[in-house]
């Protein structure tokens, strides 16, 4: 990753009248603004104010019932501190190379980061790996995503039912399919390269107008900002071609869901070995799958496995997310693991099936709708207490048992958030009791507003007959 200093930008900048900031809400949604040039130039070092409002309301823009301590009526929603993160710049390709910021959210007397500062709290966790470890956490992620021929207009109209997708059937893996819309398929594509967002894979996925991308390995840190600015750009892309694309966990009844997984790997700082390596075969391993997986790797693996459930809200941060989360389909259900097994929640890739140098874990449970700093940071905090602490794998590998010795996770929203914000989590125990009070508040109200609905469903199933 390229490092700027402001310095450079006096030039790099020269002949733009504007710039374009963002930030990631706790909803893992950019909010941002345009600013002119000179605007930029005064705040570039200090900071700029941004309402705190961000972390007071939801996606839908209405604040919380129980207003947190960030932003309120009492504080009258004053400013955060945003700071312009000069490493994180690039040129928008699909709005006239529009140069490109993101921000990180302070408190504005500290200047630290908020505790609910997505990209902050991902930082602090790997900051954490650096300091004691000498190691720095990389990661990988995968997106798949439905797309319709729609409009956000045609949308509200429709209220969400009977949308056209942009291919019929089931047709994974399609080489004919794109070329039914080969401009916005490329559009993406090489748009995102442009984006600094580069995809090493881009094939289409069963189901109807679904794709997949898999976005380039490097440092989490870097990982969970291109998640955001991926799906960023595919859905300003699909805007220009009357196209929405749509990464809901499961947008359709019936119908495989968009899943998120995300991969993870420590590498040596100075020498970027892969510590999850096993330089020799371990013959006397307990079971075959962990005969090329490293100590390290294997105190990680047991670290994430016993904290998975109570991280759930970070990895499946929706009422839709457990929609996706049942039985088939392949979504992992359970407190899991395996090597190269696909239905465990936890997917071990290591020799003899990839290089010793690829082993890492793909974590299967996210859907497309994931917070990927938050995500990362909760996967990343428990991995590390597992090293700290010299945990052992107490669950056998998915091929050893059968599916229903295994812990269920939490079967929706509000199972998984008060399991999140119990006083014994383990999400407290290494995130910490600020985030996890707010954001667990966050995630209720998104309950309550679900538990207050009238669903099609509903009409549906009662309005005649009952």
């Amino acid at each position: 990753m390229t490092t700027y200093s402001y310095d450079k930008f006096k030039l790099l900048l020269e002949n733009d009248t504007l710039v374009k900031l963002a930030g990631v809400d706790c909803d893992g949604i950019l909010r941002g603004k345009v600013i002119s040039i000179r605007k930029f130039h005064s705040v570039a070092k200090s900071g700029f104010g941004f309402c705190s409002v961000l972390f007071g309301w939801d996606m839908h823009d209405k604040t919380y019932a129980k207003e947190g301590t960030i932003s309120n009526v009492g504080n009258g929603y004053k400013d955060l501190l945003a700071k312009i993160d000069f490493n994180s710049f690039r040129r928008i390709p699909w709005e006239n190379n529009v140069p490109f910021f993101l921000v990180s959210f302070c408190d504005s007397e500290t200047g630290e980061p908020i505790a609910p500062c997505p990209r902050g709290l991902v930082k602090s966790i790997t900051d954490k790996y650096q300091d004691t470890l000498g190691c720095i956490p990389m990661a990988g992620a995968e997106f798949e995503f439905y797309n319709y021929k729609e409009t956000p207009d045609s949308l509200e109209e429709k209220n969400g039912v009977n949308l056209k997708s942009l291919t019929p059937g089931m047709f994974g893996y399609s080489i004919t399919r794109p070329s039914v819309n080969r401009d916005f398929y490329y559009a993406i594509f090489n748009d995102c390269n442009k984006f600094n967002c580069e995809i090493e894979g881009w094939h289409t996925e069963t189901g109807p107008g679904v794709y997949e991308a898999a976005i380039g390995y490097s440092a989490a840190v870097d990982i969970a900002d291109k998640a955001v600015l991926f799906k960023l750009a595919c859905k300003s892309i699909g805007y220009q071609y009357g196209i929405v694309p749509c990464f809901m966990a499961k947008p359709q009844h019936g119908m495989p869901g968009n899943s998120g997984h995300l991969h993870v790997s420590l590498v040596n700082e100075s020498n970027g070995k892969n510590l999850f390596a096993r330089e020799e075969p371990d013959v006397d391993a307990k079971w075959p799958d962990l005969v090329h997986l490293s100590d390290i790797g294997r105190h990680f693996l047991a670290g994430v496995l016993q904290g998975l459930p109570d991280i759930m809200p970070l990895l499946a941060p929706t009422i839709n997310s457990y929609k996706r989360l049942v039985e088939n389909f392949w979504a992992p259900v359970t407190v899991s693991w395996g090597l190269e097994h696909r239905i465990a929640s936890i997917r071990l890739i290591a020799p003899p099936t990839s290089s010793a140098s690829a082993t890492r874990f793909e974590i299967r449970t996210p859907g497309a709708d994931v917070h990927p700093h938050y995500a990362l940071a909760g996967i990343l905090a428990l991995g590390l207490r597992g090293i700290k602490e010299k945990l052992e794998i107490d669950v056998p590998p998915m091929a050893q048992s059968s599916p229903d010795k295994f812990q269920r996770l939490p079967k929706n929203l509000r199972q998984a958030t008060e399991r999140f914000m119990d006083v014994n989590s383990l999400a407290r125990k290494t995130l910490g009791d600020a985030f996890v009070d707010h954001y667990g508040a966050t995630r209720l109200s998104e309950v309550d507003e679900w538990d207050q609905a009238v669903t099609n469903w509903e009409t549906s199933r009662y309005m005649e007959i009952v």
